[in-house]
């Protein structure tokens, strides 16, 4: 019967590893509390403690007496601003205005992102870092400055579009005419954001191991079923990622129809829900403001954390 033996040296190592471990461990959780904790302190601070805000004032409304000659008071309402601003017809419109836009915008944004990306990743291409600075620059432009640009090139008489029409048999078309602005503002997001996603889809085609795609090739595939079978499921994360972001993106629509709105009769001051929130608090009524402000901003959670479930879900799936 073989018997081992455990020299002194070896149990105190015994003894000594767990507790090593231990220790790092214990360094290594207060390295990460400490990069940790100013970024929480500032995301509580700017994030946070504003939400928390904002809910606790949509909870009450102010009331007046004495023919207003009184201070004002602040009264408990419960759910009543939320009932209000779901019955407020202009608020809802706008809503469901930055709904129809994100359905039809954000799905053309994204595809045709994608197709310069995969434009750019073919072995064709030339001048790719000229070509990427160039579709990235329109992100690069101020927002502001881009709507006010836009803002002349869409007026009637001066608008290089509206001629172009007009020479191909249109007529007079007014891009700022109710039945058009909405998709002049939906062409403003696609020229602004087109360029930033399709930064992050060739990032992520460049991640592609090349050894794939070249035994994609060997097995026969063409340029465009190597992109449609072996490219486009690879980078589905990042298009997803870009996605949130977009519907993130979209719910915030403020910049454009707020620049627009000096030369387009068919804008008005709550065409956006955001709008629609600076307009109520214009007229000193926070809390109203504060209950559209927590309303948008609980939809677009629920649109982004519900896309990004309905992906996982079919993914799990396949």
């Amino acid at each position: 019967m073989a018997v081992t033996t455990v020299s002194g040296d070896q149990r105190a190592r015994s003894v000594a590893e767990p507790v090593k471990r231990r220790t790092s461990g214990g360094r290594r959780t207060r390295s990460a509390l400490l990069f940790l904790t100013p970024f929480a302190l500032v995301f509580a601070a700017m994030m946070l403690a504003p939400i928390g805000y904002a809910l606790y004032q949509s909870f009450f409304r102010v009331e007046r007496s004495g023919l207003g000659l009184d201070p004002p008071t602040n009264v408990f309402a419960g759910f009543g601003n939320y009932l209000a601003a779901l019955r407020d017809s202009a608020f809802t419109t706008s809503l469901l205005r930055v709904l129809l836009i994100g359905v039809v915008q954000v799905p053309v944004m994204l595809g045709l992102a994608l197709l310069l990306a995969l434009l750019l990743d073919s072995r064709v291409a030339v001048f790719k870092r000229t070509f990427r600075l160039i579709y990235f620059l329109p992100y690069a432009l101020p927002g502001v400055i881009a709507a006010i640009m836009w803002s002349f090139l869409y007026q009637p008489g001066i608008s290089p579009f509206t001629s172009a029409l007009g020479h191909l048999g249109l007529g007079k078309v007014n891009l700022l005419s109710g039945n058009l602005v909405l998709a002049s503002i939906g062409n403003m997001m696609t020229w602004g954001y087109t360029g930033f996603n399709m930064l992050i889809l060739y990032s992520a085609l460049q991640a592609i191991p090349r050894e794939v795609i070249e035994a994609a090739v060997m097995d026969g595939c063409g340029g465009w079923r190597v992109a449609w079978h072996v490219k486009i499921p690879t980078v589905r994360p990042a298009l997803i990622l870009t996605a949130v972001f977009s519907i993130i993106g979209t719910a915030q629509l403020y910049n454009d129809p707020q620049i627009l709105h000096q030369v387009a009769p068919a804008i008005t001051s709550s065409y956006t829900p955001i709008m629609a929130a600076q307009q109520s608090a214009a007229t000193n009524n926070y809390n109203y403001a504060a209950t559209q402000s927590i309303i948008l901003a609980l939809l677009t959670f629920v649109m982004s954390f519900g896309f990004l479930k309905f992906t996982q879900r079919k993914e799990a799936q396949t």
